[in-house]
């Protein structure tokens, strides 16, 4: 089983408001342990299940992470591909949540993949999913929260 940590909180912990809207909106530093063995990608995706709307709001999306890093730095993609956030823009975009609208979850999930994706700049979650399809061969998450009193 993949374990994901960041030095900026816990599982379940708050995430810093550096990593959020209202900070300076950039990505946590991540680390990763526990891969398979036959691993050749890592993915990440970043989501907030507790957002209004359809469906979760993509924050983050990094492809063709090679299979030798164990960490993203702070504010680093860490040599992979960043998709298209639900803002509509490539890159990172930090947790800001509605005000008054409780306390969200961010997921930030690292998947093991048994082969390259062949995905560059501005994939969509979408098409991550796609090309990920009967080629993950584990993943981990890290959960953090934030919430914007009103």
């Amino acid at each position: 089983m993949i374990t994901v940590k960041s030095d900026a909180f816990e599982h379940g912990g708050t995430i810093p408001k550096k990593h959020t809207g209202e900070g300076e909106d950039i990505s946590p530093p991540l680390k990763w342990s526990g891969l398979p063995e036959d691993t050749r990608e890592i993915a990440i995706l970043c989501e907030d299940p507790d957002a209004p709307g359809d469906g979760p709001w993509v924050h983050w999306i990094v492809t063709c992470i090679p299979r030798e890093r164990h960490t993203l730095p702070e504010a680093n993609a860490g040599g992979g591909f960043e998709g298209i956030n639900s803002w509509g823009r490539p890159g990172y975009g930090g947790p800001m949540p509605p005000p008054s609208h409780g306390p969200h979850h961010y997921h930030f999930r690292v998947f093991a993949l048994d082969q390259g994706l062949s995905l560059g700049m501005g994939a969509t979650k979408e098409e991550l999913l796609e090309k990920m399809e009967g080629h993950v061969l584990d993943e981990g998450v890290l959960i953090g929260i934030c919430e914007r009193k009103g």
